[in-house]
């Protein structure tokens, strides 16, 4: 077959146009003759279809042509032989263009020398094959023809292709939880869009611009793409090409799309104006109806971007602390899982920052100056950081840090605290506490470091003011028991595990019984005692002290009515009952008034009862504490100091306590008779309790001569194992009986 046979130059073929600046069309010749390849590169000669030129690509085989298509993108038409190495190699290789290498869009035209060898019908129904042509029949002009086909089909299957990318990247950013990259990827999606629809590669920029401001003068670019890739967070004012400075700005000032020959400028209306616009190059004119479609396309993405920006101000809301700027809690436990996800925890430190005495600061200075504070902190925290780490506010007056071990550890950032703060011209110092965890230490999520954290605060807090502690597994071991302990004792207290037992209390000169003392007890499921000195501490951190302690008054004083009620062969009549107060039930406001209602409940007179408390509650002042002990006092409530000398013990504070009664502790009552250290103090505490007119009590007397010193100090009441062990009520009333000599 000669060159003649294959193209045959005829009058109406297609002349050669201004060569385009746009990127050639690929096509594949695939055939074992060479002759057929040197034809069809001298029939296309100078040829360009849609304003773009062709490049031939050449293949001798089947096995060429797959590995020509595996190296080369962008391939828009195959001109396949059929027969070459086998008969069917061609359409053995249609199979393998679109299903092993999953090429879609590619058109596959087949030509064939030997019409009979695949009959066309047959051929076309079951090869997914473009056309199929004798290669008598492909002259000049009906080659040029078939290819114009073809690549029109190619170049709409990858607009569709394009624009469907583009849509599935702003639908995905439209639903991210997320503020800048969310703007960014939507903003990427737009270019991609604008691309696919002109049929260009997604080169262009979109710039946002600031609400009510000047076109161009507060816009900046949020997304660029291709050889524009540079201008990233560039203002408009700043690009470097004229030409895309004039295109956006008057997109901007005139407030609609500018279709240009070399551009597409688009304009999209935001809220309460803050626009975007999105500039894109472009080839060639548009066609009618892209112009049209871009109009459409612009509607449907401004709403689209309201969208975006709804989902920012609500993640806005979700996961940045409105009042300091900083992220949340939700936002750090949020990066906390996103480092441990990634691996990129080793060598890390978690670090919470806790401001001593914030609630007293507010209480003094207002919040206003509060807020005040923890801004000055904020800012000094993120200056010392600098991006180093990620900084954030988990709680209230509580700050968390996370990043390298090297960053976050407590000689950097004790150093941030060295210096007072200035809050409304006066110079503050400010001291922390802080607890820190290293990543390498503990495994889990976000949520379980930050826990592990947490307890390595409190830790830092028990130890007092500006201290600092690590976590560690013994100290978990211990927080999480006190935390099961909180929890059993709660299910304790709700389904009525917990009782109150007495303990009498008695003259030392005669050993008559004088009073009880109400004591808490917690028997678990399997008939064991938890210590009190275990549980008690752990429900006055909780505030559960506070419910328990009003049940435990409820209790006695209506244990000790049921005494009274049996009449003077109860032996109660004279008998005072005392209740152990917590600090933190003292510091209530409602406390009064839930001993009133308690004494009024059970009808015992306000004589009977006394209530215990220790110098613990100086905490809430001296002035409010000696006040309230008057209104006690005032009621004929007898008011004892528990524990004294084993606290922070001030002789000026007891001085001002309005008390009736002083208990030494058990600790230096065992003292007395074994030769430790302690008995002096003993000594001590009984002529100054009756120097400032108090009985004083002995707790703890288990021996005979333990008893006998303490009557020749002149101590004048005691309790402990010697005496009576802490009882029921129901076998109180037969011991009172027993020993006051009446009748049982």
């Amino acid at each position: 077959m000669d060159d003649e046979d294959l193209l045959e130059f005829i009058d109406g073929a297609v002349p050669a146009t201004t060569a385009s600046l746009r990127e050639p069309w690929r096509i594949l010749v695939v055939d074992d003759d060479p002759d057929v390849h040197e034809s069809t590169a001298y029939g296309l000669r100078g040829l360009e279809i849609e304003g773009r030129s062709l490049q031939l690509l050449h293949a001798n085989s089947a096995a060429e042509a797959l590995g020509v298509l595996r190296r080369e993108r962008d391939v828009a038409v195959v001109l396949l032989d059929v027969v070459m190495e086998t008969d069917n190699a061609g359409l053995v290789t249609v199979v393998a263009i679109r299903n092993e290498l999953g090429l879609a869009h590619v058109r596959i035209i087949l030509r064939t020398g030997q019409p009979g060898q695949a009959p066309e019908i047959d051929t076309i129904r079951r090869y997914d094959i473009n056309d199929y042509k004798t290669k008598s029949e492909l002259t000049r002009t009906k080659l040029y023809t078939t290819l114009t086909a073809a690549i029109r089909s190619y170049d709409q299957l990858r607009r569709i292709d394009a624009s469907r990318r583009g849509l599935e990247k702003i639908v995905a950013a439209s639903n991210q939880f997320i503020a800048e990259p969310g703007l960014q990827s939507f903003a990427e999606g737009v270019i991609t869009q604008i691309a696919g629809l002109v049929g260009v590669e997604p080169e262009g920029v979109v710039c946002a611009c600031t609400p009510r401001t000047e076109a161009g003068s507060h816009c900046v670019v949020v997304a660029a793409a291709g050889r524009l890739a540079h201008l990233m967070q560039h203002r408009i004012t700043d690009i470097d090409d004229p030409y895309i400075v004039a295109s956006l700005t008057q997109c901007l000032a005139e407030r609609r799309n500018l279709l240009a020959e070399r551009s597409v400028t688009l304009f999209f209306a935001g809220r309460e104006g803050g626009d975007f616009v999105a500039f894109v190059y472009a080839s060639a004119p548009l066609r009618d109806v892209d112009a049209h479609l871009l109009e459409v396309f612009c509607t449907n993405i401004a709403l689209c971007a309201a969208n975006v920006e709804l989902v920012t101000r609500l993640r806005n809301h979700a996961f940045v602390d409105r009042m300091l700027g900083l992220p949340n809690r939700t936002a750090f436990l949020q990066h906390l899982d996103d480092a441990v996800a990634a691996g990129g925890a080793a060598g890390h430190a978690i670090g919470l920052m806790d401001v001593d005495q914030f609630a007293e600061t507010n209480d003094m200075f207002g919040h206003g100056y509060g807020d005040q504070l923890l801004a000055a902190i904020a800012q000094r925290l993120g200056a010392v950081q600098d991006g180093a780490g990620f900084l954030a506010r988990v709680a209230g007056d509580t700050f968390g840090l996370f990043g390298l071990e090297s960053s976050v550890n407590p000689e950097r950032l004790r150093s941030v605290f060295e210096q007072p703060f200035e809050i409304e011209n006066v110079l503050r110092p400010v001291s922390v506490c802080m607890g820190f965890v290293r990543c390498d230490d503990t495994n889990g999520s976000g949520l379980e470091l930050l826990k592990d954290a947490s307890i390595a605060l409190k830790r830092a807090k028990e130890l007092g003011q500006g201290r600092s502690a690590y976590y560690s597994a013994e100290v978990g071991t211990v927080t999480r028991e006190r935390t099961r302990m909180l929890h059993g004792l709660q299910r304790a207290f709700d389904h009525e595990h917990l009782f109150v037992v007495y303990q009498p209390q008695v003259n030392l000169a005669d050993g008559r019984p004088i009073g009880v003392e109400a004591l808490l007890r917690w028997r678990t499921d399997d008939g064991k005692f938890v210590p009190p000195d275990r549980f008690i501490p752990v429900a006055e951190q909780s505030g559960l002290i506070v419910t328990m302690g009003a049940w435990v008054l409820r209790s006695a004083l209506h244990a000790l009515a049921a005494l009274r009620s049996v009449g003077p062969q109860g032996g109660a009549l004279g008998i005072r009952v005392a209740v152990n107060v917590s600090s933190v039930q003292f510091a209530q406001p409602q406390f009064l008034e839930l001993v009133d209602e308690a004494l009024r409940d059970s009808g015992v007179p306000p004589e009977c009862l006394e209530l215990e408390i220790t110098e613990s509650v100086a905490v809430m002042g001296m002035e409010r504490v000696a006040a309230l002990l008057r209104q006690i006092k005032a009621r004929g409530i007898a008011v004892a100091i528990d524990d004294f000398g084993t606290g922070f013990s001030s002789l000026s504070y007891l001085d001002r306590l309005p008390a009736d009664r002083l208990k030494i502790d058990r600790a230096f009552v065992m003292s007395l008779d074994s030769g430790r250290l302690g008995a002096r103090i003993a000594e001590m505490i009984v002529p100054l309790g009756h120097q400032l007119g108090m009985q004083v009590l002995a707790e703890g007397v288990e021996t005979e001569a333990q008893a006998d010193i303490l009557r020749a100090l002149g101590c004048d009441e005691a309790q402990g194992y010697l005496y009576a062990k802490p009882m029921v009520i129901g076998d109180l009333g037969p011991w009172l009986a027993q020993r006051l000599g009446a009748p049982p």
